[in-house]
């Protein structure tokens, strides 16, 4: 219950408190007349608005024009039979809650009108209960003018708001889903081919087990050291999941470099002040592939790696004085397609040079965040 009347109060725009009092209101303005008369239509016509203002709320559509009138036509009634002008902020009000832009305005322009004309008339009759009531009037008719736009851009605020709360869940879902892309091409690239080397060794060594032991002996041992490679690449493959600093990735690429026999002529680490943890992973995912393909295909004597922080993003740039790459290895080899998707996805890109060896220029926005509970790409 009392989560129900919070929600009350904040999807009224007014105090439940005021919206009570104006819906008993009405009758001692009408007990103030003494014809018999008078008092019964005031009272229906009061039931009458109550009802229609319900129904107004469940339509939709072209009911919504009749609806707004038969509420105007009874405030207006009511303000110059029994000078009761305060209908009019639920008529205000249910005019913010109208979605339609068109419908919007029409009701916004009838009610107002009407009010303006029903004021000016009893100002003209200079009927001693509505004077009296001038200072509150004028409140009133600053409420007609303004609750409706409040209540319209809340709303349209409010939809705006949920639309993007499910954009956002979108996005986590996509962000989701890369993950699990690159895990499964990750894994592909990291065991597929292992297991598949380990299972055809293992055949050819029950095969010769007999007839040649000692060259079973060595596929045996084939299958051990690939055994203990691929577990190795696993633990690299769990250890960047988890995410991992750019210079932290600098001193893997360097003994990486150094044992390949390849100078490394970039600075020893970098100073990365903007940038989070998710661009600084997604750097380091990019710069280990672009330093595989190095030491893999290249031929190079040295490599140079160079990071800038620039106002909005964050350049990182590896060359090489390798061969180079053909049309070839960019469309299909290398890597290159995977690093191109990891980039692609934080709309980050991909530059690729290829004079007096290779030069991978890639760019990653600083605004790039994560969800929490979500593992890096």
């Amino acid at each position: 219950m009392k989560k129900r009347f919070a929600s009350l109060q904040r999807s009224s725009g007014l105090s439940p408190y005021i919206w009570s009092i104006l819906s008993f209101l009405p009758f001692y303005f009408i007990f103030q007349s003494s014809s018999t008369i008078e008092i019964v239509v005031g009272i229906t016509l009061t039931i009458l608005f109550f009802i229609s203002f319900r129904f107004a709320f469940l339509s939709s559509k072209w009911p919504v024009y009749l609806w707004i009138c038969i509420l105007v036509g009874i405030s207006v009634t009511m303000t110059i039979l029994f000078q009761f002008i305060y209908f009019s902020f639920y008529i205000a009000y249910y005019n913010g809650n109208i979605r339609n832009r068109a419908a919007f305005v029409t009701a916004y322009v009838i009610h107002l009108v009407s009010t303006i004309a029903s004021i000016n008339y009893n100002i003209v009759v200079q009927d001693p209960l509505f004077i009296q009531q001038l200072p509150i009037i004028i409140v009133v008719f600053i409420s007609v003018i303004l609750l409706p736009f409040t209540l319209y851009n809340r709303k349209k605020q409010d939809k705006l708001e949920a639309e993007l709360q499910m954009a956002n869940n979108r996005i986590s879902d996509l962000v989701k889903q890369e993950e699990r892309q690159r895990i499964a091409r990750d894994l592909h690239d990291t065991l597929g081919q292992k297991l598949s080397l380990i299972g055809l060794k293992s055949d050819l060594a029950r095969k010769l087990i007999e007839k040649d032991p000692e060259k079973a002996k060595s596929e045996l041992l084939d299958v051990q050291q690939t055994a203990r490679t691929a577990l190795n690449e696993v633990r690299n493959l769990v250890s960047s999941m988890r995410g991992i600093r750019v210079n932290d990735e600098m001193v893997l690429v360097q003994q990486m470099l150094k044992a390949a026999q390849i100078e490394y002529t970039g600075a020893p680490s970098f100073q990365l002040e903007k940038a989070s943890l998710f661009v600084e992973n997604v750097l380091s995912m990019c710069m280990k592939e672009a330093v595989t393909n190095i030491v893999k295909h290249s031929q190079a004597f040295s490599c140079h790696i160079q990071i800038q922080q620039l106002e909005d993003a964050v350049r990182m740039t590896v060359k090489d004085d390798g061969v180079g790459l053909n049309r070839h290895d960019i469309g299909k080899g290398s890597g290159l397609p995977g690093m191109r998707e990891r980039l692609e996805f934080v709309n980050g890109t991909l530059d690729i040079q290829c004079k007096n060896g290779t030069t991978l220029v890639m760019t990653v926005p600083n605004n790039v965040t994560q969800h929490d509970g979500e593992m890096k790409i």
